[in-house]
């Protein structure tokens, strides 16, 4: 298995941002449920300093068992300075596409981890004790900056400090912020769609507290039977 570092962080702290945040996706391919886009965020003068590790066992969340990521999530999320998971609905979805949605999605994230941090509206923040325009820098895994794309739209939502986006294909596996994000977002998507599928009866066919929402050969023939519910994205092939 390979383990992340923070190499790619060092990089981005040497070009003095104040803050790096590291962006991964869950739910894309589902059928079912909102899409979410987790952000971990640390403070670049810890990578500079030389105090911030990567935390002990992580890595991409898929090579991890949900077991394993039900029991390091809280430590990656002590372990970031800030964290946050961003969703858009399947209603958003079907209505504004699924790249646009995960835009979004990750600005909706990145707002909140930025406010976590002590970021104002107005970009500022008391960073070393000092008050100053903060600066972000962020990876993305995947090779498109969807990020980038959504900010200053109609849809979304207003970012103190937008970020200067770098792209990693299979950041999951190489970069501990996004190998963070990606856990801490699979674990807060897989509690809630257990979560739904417990809600209510009409779910159980369904059976979404195993295959999260995604196309399992039970689900699709649930919705060939009892048709699509309002969490499916209806806009997709469904059967």
């Amino acid at each position: 298995m390979i383990t992340p570092t923070l190499d790619l962080e060092h990089t981005l702290a040497d070009r003095q941002y104040d803050v790096i945040v590291g962006f991964d996706e869950v739910g894309r391919g589902s059928l079912a449920g909102p899409v979410m886009v987790g952000a971990c965020a640390i403070w670049a003068q810890d990578v500079r300093d030389g105090a911030k590790e990567v935390p002990q066992g992580v890595a991409d969340s898929k090579m991890l068992t949900e077991h394993r990521r039900e029991a390091i999530v809280d430590e990656l999320k002590d372990w970031s300075a800030a964290w946050a998971v961003g969703a858009a609905s399947n209603t958003e979805i079907d209505e504004w596409g699924i790249s646009y949605a995960l835009g979004v999605a990750a600005l909706r994230a990145l707002a909140e981890a930025e406010r976590t941090l002590g970021i104002g509206d107005d970009g500022t923040a008391v960073i070393g004790g000092v008050k100053t325009c903060a600066s972000v820098g962020a990876i993305l895994d995947g090779p498109n900056d969807y990020i980038t794309k959504a900010l200053n739209t109609f849809e979304a939502p207003v970012v103190p400090v937008p970020a200067d986006v770098v792209t990693k294909v299979k950041g999951d596996q190489h970069c501990a912020t996004v190998a963070a994000a990606a856990v801490i977002a699979k674990v807060t998507r897989d509690r809630l769609m257990v979560s739904i599928a417990h809600s209510d009866p009409q779910y159980a066919p369904y059976e979404w507290a195993h295959n999260k929402g995604y196309g399992s050969k039970a689900h699709r023939a649930a919705i060939a039977q009892y048709g699509p519910t309002a969490l499916h994205r209806i806009s997709w092939k469904l059967t």
